[in-house]
């Protein structure tokens, strides 16, 4: 115990201070206290996160790569000329255009087909084409 002297001379003694846990326990008529549920929080390492986070990504690259792989793949036709068999060829003159060739070859089909037909069976990247040039057309629009 500590004590203490007033101006008047007097010497008082104080008890230890208490907890207030102790002291609620003390006074009659309250509950005992009840602890607060703990919570623990998820915490993470700077390490911990890169790893979350390249595992994350992992299923996204690996899906980006097998499409990049997969989508751009040749095709394999059977419109593309075939040594020894004979196909009919149309040679453009000066001023002339593809659509142009579309409206004369295959009036009835759309000139926009006939092109993305005639290039991809000639293996042309534009449309860009000059005179003297000879183009085989494929067989759907020949008799």
């Amino acid at each position: 115990m500590s004590a203490a002297t007033t101006t008047a001379g007097t010497e008082f003694a104080f008890a230890p201070a208490r907890s207030a846990r102790a002291h609620a326990s003390l006074v009659q008529g309250s509950p005992a206290p009840v602890a607060a549920p703990v919570r623990s929080r998820l915490r993470l390492t700077t390490r911990g996160r890169a790893v979350l986070t390249t595992l994350a990504a992992l299923p996204l690259v690996a899906i980006a790569l097998v499409m990049m792989l997969n989508g751009g793949g040749a095709v394999a036709t059977s419109e593309k000329p075939i040594a020894g068999v004979e196909y009919e060829y149309v040679t453009i003159e000066q001023g002339e255009s593809l659509w142009g060739v579309a409206e004369q070859v295959a009036p009835n089909a759309d000139p926009r087909d006939f092109i993305s037909d005639v290039l991809a069976f000639n293996g042309l990247a534009s449309t860009e084409i000059f005179p003297g040039q000879r183009l085989a057309l494929p067989t759907s629009y020949t008799d």
